[in-house]
């Protein structure tokens, strides 16, 4: 099935009148494109390390919203054309041209799936669930993931190294913490190796859901892996379910300025002598995050190790 895309021309102070009078009419889907910078309240909770350079901003945008029924369209632009012309007598709606364009009707919430493989990380090896297990990599330790909407298949850099590190010191006897647990991949990764037990946190209620399944998937019993929803750094009852210095290793694959706010409580939940194993910091933000942990009393870096552009930190609860 093929969509209709209707690219309007405009400005950036008649976005908001323009989306709620889309609303109005029934179209539930825009897009918006223009060049004003995110704010800090934007990105709050978002997966942002980098913020896109961006051109100045002109004051022009381009608000798109997509129409499947033919029959209806010419109904539906003269809606969108009249209620144009009555905000006009309010705001500078700039040129209100419509491009028309075709866009191909895909499933964008599987369409990734084509591009995720197996893959190999020394000796483990992370395929989605959906693959086969490739016969040059049979003997090796295997993990199965579909993270679902969760964040986390395992192919980026960050999580390798947090997956090197977590083999580095997990032992049958580690309790390990996984703080913005995603798919699970960590959790899951430090079971496989021997983990006695794993609980994880995370701000996406998806991620319950995503653990449950590839749990699963690796036929590991749901009492190994506890997953709640929340943040353990400022959520008192987050933090009191997971407990207080009972943790021989604290993975986290977050942001930079997550750990640099995580690194404040962690040793709560981390023994004397438990492992802090951080990543999902790019190469840029490295001293920053060096210098809050090295600023902590309680934690004494071990070691820094290195892929690509980003940078993963252990530290040790002294």
């Amino acid at each position: 099935m093929k969509w209709t895309k209707f690219t309007l021309n405009t400005t950036t102070a008649a976005v908001d009148l323009i989306s709620s009078m889309l609303g109005e009419i029934g179209i539930e889907g825009i897009e918006i494109e223009d060049n004003i910078p995110l704010s800090e309240a934007d990105t709050k909770g978002m997966f942002i390390d980098i913020l896109p350079e961006l051109p100045p901003d002109d004051g022009t945008a381009k608000v798109s919203f997509y129409l499947e029924e033919p029959l209806q369209t010419p109904e539906i632009l003269q809606q969108v054309e009249e209620g144009l012309e009555e905000l006009r007598q309010f705001v500078d709606i700039g040129e209100a041209s419509i491009a028309v364009s075709e866009t191909e009707d895909k499933d964008w919430i599987n369409n990734w799936k084509q591009y995720f493989k197996p893959f190999a990380v020394d000796d483990i090896l992370i395929k989605p669930t959906w693959e086969d297990v490739p016969k040059e990599h049979e003997d090796k330790l295997l993990i199965q993931i579909d993270p679902g909407t969760a964040f986390g298949t395992g192919m980026h850099e960050t999580t390798q190294l947090c997956i090197r590190q977590l083999r580095k010191y997990v032992n049958s006897s580690s309790k390990v913490l996984d703080v913005g647990t995603g798919s699970g991949i960590l959790g899951i990764a430090a079971l496989k190796l021997g983990a006695k037990a794993v609980f994880g946190t995370d701000l996406d209620e998806n991620a319950i859901c995503a653990v449950a399944e590839n749990l699963a998937a690796n036929a590991i019993p749901d009492g190994k892996f506890q997953v709640v929803q929340g943040n353990i750094i400022d959520e008192e009852e987050i933090s009191r379910q997971a407990g207080e210095e009972c943790y021989d290793i604290a993975a986290a694959n977050i942001l930079a300025p997550v750990i640099i706010l995580l690194q404040e409580v962690i040793c709560r939940h981390l023994k004397h002598g438990g492992i802090f194993i951080t990543s999902g910091i790019i190469n840029t933000k490295e001293d920053e995050v060096k210098a809050a942990i090295e600023a902590n009393k309680e934690l004494e870096i071990l070691e820094t190790t290195y892929q690509g552009d980003w940078v993963s930190i252990t530290a040790k609860r002294r």
